[in-house]
């Protein structure tokens, strides 16, 4: 895909859009200088943490496992914005006075998360500027990502967001290995994150593991089977 600078010169947009990964996070140094005003807090698989226009007084840190962020619109129709990891916060809204959710975040398997409440956080942040420091730095990588995810859905086949979809999840980078995918994704899922339907992504993963560009350990229908993506994938993005 192409662009015009200023100058009327052509210029390819960057297709995968994926960036730095946020600087390297202390977390229990942040916690621990957090004291009262934090809870740990374990969800089982599919587990509401919070509702989409529920009060937005805390934020949260992701120690293990995986949350699905989805959004409803007043007709109904869901879609997943985000599917973040460990070492991740949700629900900063609120720092910039939200005083509800603008959406909806669910545990995707056993997760283990770090609840902050907004008072507690803005201290830690005055009084301690490393630390805010490191988490400016995170939301200004969460930002850069929000906008390639842009980019992306505008421009982007549904093909080529499904194949950079599934090599951010799995952390593509990591010296061409395989990666193991986690948490666990449906085609559900994928469908509402592509901005797609379940048959069309149905359609791209038969193509993409034909070409061994993914594989699955067991029986694609099965649910202990396991995902794998390898870097070769790129090639659907990077392709004209």
């Amino acid at each position: 895909m192409q662009t015009h600078n200023r100058t009327g010169k052509t210029a390819k947009l960057t297709r995968i859009g994926t960036t730095a990964r946020p600087p390297p996070f202390d977390a229990p140094s942040f916690l621990a200088s957090v004291g009262a005003g934090r809870n740990h807090v374990s969800y089982a698989p599919k587990d509401i943490i919070f509702c989409q226009g529920d009060p937005a007084a805390a934020v949260y840190y992701i120690e293990t496992g995986g949350v699905q962020i989805t959004v409803v619109s007043d007709q109904g129709k869901e879609g997943v914005i985000a599917m973040l990891k460990p070492g991740e916060f949700f629900g900063e809204g609120c720092l910039a006075g939200q005083e509800v959710h603008m959406a909806s975040a669910t545990a995707v398997g056993d997760t283990g998360v770090v609840s902050i409440d907004k008072a507690t956080m803005v201290r830690v942040l005055q009084e301690q500027p490393n630390l805010s420091g490191m988490f400016m730095g995170f939301l200004l990588a969460r930002n850069i990502q929000i906008e390639a995810d842009l980019v992306d859905q505008l421009f982007n086949s549904s093909e080529r967001r499904l194949a950079r979809i599934l090599l951010l999840l799995a952390n593509f980078g990591k010296d061409g290995k395989l990666e193991m995918i986690i948490p666990k994704i449906s085609q559900e899922t994928l469908a509402a994150r592509v901005g797609t339907t379940r048959a069309r992504i149905n359609f791209f993963m038969n193509k993409f593991r034909k070409l061994g560009f993914i594989e699955y350990s067991g029986s694609t229908q099965s649910k202990d089977a396991v995902l794998k993506v390898h870097s070769s994938l790129l090639n659907i993005i990077v392709h004209d």
